[in-house]
């Protein structure tokens, strides 16, 4: 790397100058004779957020089943740090540090916050056989990790299930960053949260690359998105719609591809012809033809 590949301000390289640590090249899954997922490329750098956006049916679960080791791809290459890898399991995915927050969250409600936090992973103190938890320690560690990621809770002992839903997210993700992720995968982490509670969870999206992960947004929200996203990548029936960093798409653009401009246009042309339907401030087919060009990053 030449000194004009380094951050002007402090002679370092920048995230999007760093090697990615989660790379696909052309993957995709296939079950039976149904493609799920077709050449698509993906890079995840250290310190940025890639948001992957499509409709339901456009491949983004099969693409966090590949990185998450629950499928193995069946077409193209999956590289971690730059070496092939064919996860078997979701054990060997956190054994590369790749750890995934999914919607259901995988709390135990009735439990107090610090218990879940450490769910499977508990401390312990004493000899065997007369090992035991390691309350206090578990709870300062607990509070201490929070706190860190800017999460204070008055309460440790209070059952997680009467958290908001963006604080039992944000629980989630201090969690997997405690237990050592690199790359952080969120599975529609704002889909059933209201406007306030998206922002926090958006907050500590922001927060969680500030530490340096590299996280893959899965999303359908383009405006959740584009506030935290440093690369889009919008999948299409299984296919790579669009790559483009945020130098290069507009939310209008990035909007437009995610809902298919041409199927837009025809809906308000049907809609024209149906009495009492406004179809005003609908956009026109030429509106949502914006051409964005590829970004070569997110095919490296």
């Amino acid at each position: 790397m030449t000194t004009a590949d380094l951050d002007q301000n402090n002679g370092t390289a920048t995230p999007a100058d760093r090697a990615p640590i989660v790379e696909l090249r052309g993957a995709g899954k296939a079950y039976g004779n149904i493609r799920a997922l077709h050449g698509v490329d993906l890079a995840v750098h250290p310190g940025r957020v890639t948001c992957v956006l499509g409709d339901n049916g456009a491949g983004k679960s099969t693409l966090i089943k590949i990185v998450s080791g629950l499928h193995q791809h069946t077409e193209g290459e999956f590289l971690v740090d730059g070496e092939p890898v064919r996860f078997t399991t979701p054990r060997d995915a956190l054994d590369k540090g790749i750890a995934t927050v999914y919607q259901d969250l995988a709390t135990v409600p009735l439990m107090p916050v610090w218990r879940n936090f450490f769910l499977g992973s508990e401390m312990t103190k004493g000899p065997w056989p007369f090992r035991r938890l390691d309350i206090a320690r578990m709870k300062k560690t607990a509070d201490e990790e929070l706190r860190n990621m800017g999460i204070v809770l008055d309460d440790l002992e209070q059952p997680i299930g009467t958290l908001s839903g963006g604080q039992r997210q944000c629980v989630a993700i201090a969690r997997a960053v405690y237990f050592g992720a690199r790359v952080l995968i969120l599975d529609e982490p704002t889909a059933a949260l209201g406007v306030k509670q998206s922002g926090v969870v958006l907050k500590y999206v922001a927060a969680a690359r500030d530490r340096g992960l590299g996280v893959i947004f899965i999303t359908h929200n383009p405006h959740h998105a584009y506030m935290v996203g440093d690369h889009f990548s919008v999948l299409r029936l299984g296919t790579l719609e669009l790559s483009a960093s945020r130098s290069e798409v507009s939310l209008e653009e990035l909007t437009n591809h995610m809902a298919g401009g041409a199927e837009l246009a025809a809906l308000k042309h049907e809609l024209a012809q149906v009495s009492g339907v406004d179809v005003e401030g609908l956009p026109e087919a030429e509106d949502l033809q914006a051409p964005v060009a590829a970004s070569p990053e997110g095919n490296s």
